[in-house]
């Protein structure tokens, strides 16, 4: 299996996919960061800001925006430790964002509040991956996946 950090796309046929339509209800994007030793800006501009400091300025912006498309926040933590499998190099932190469905991250990403912040995400990072999960609806037996799930869209 080969891994690619990436911080925009560059493959055509991942940008076709993500317009489409999508699973129904909502999605969970799971982002797995990695920062710059320091913030690169593409204006040029001077800063003593880590790649970290960078991220997390949109972090907290994006976080703001998140729900004026149905979205939230459902976690994120610093990576520590790769339990199983292996890497070349492992991530720096985990976020996961909830949202509707995928036309409504598409169009937050696409928004020219999100393109504003968006210049420290890119300042920040040195590259994520980004996967789209949707909760299994078949299978939970107790009801469990149901109770969290609203619970998290509560």
């Amino acid at each position: 299996m080969q891994v690619i950090n990436e911080v925009f796309p560059t493959d055509p046929e991942q940008v076709r996919e993500l317009m489409q339509k999508g699973p129904d209800g909502p999605i969970f994007m799971v982002n797995l960061l990695k920062f710059k030793d320091r913030a690169e800006y593409d204006d040029g501009r001077a800063t003593d800001l880590s790649g970290r400091d960078a991220y997390m300025i949109y972090g907290r912006a994006v976080m703001q925006l998140l729900p004026k498309f149905g979205g939230k926040g459902v976690f994120a933590a610093d990576v520590t430790h790769l339990s199983l499998g292996k890497v070349e190099e492992l991530w720096d932190e985990i976020a996961i964002a909830m949202y509707p469905n995928r036309r409504a991250m598409v169009e937050m990403s696409m928004s020219e509040e999100w393109r504003t912040i968006a210049v420290h995400r890119s300042a920040g990072l040195k590259g994520q991956l980004n996967i789209e999960c949707v909760a299994n609806k078949d299978g939970d037996g107790d009801g469990a996946m149901a109770k969290l799930m609203a619970a998290l869209l509560a």
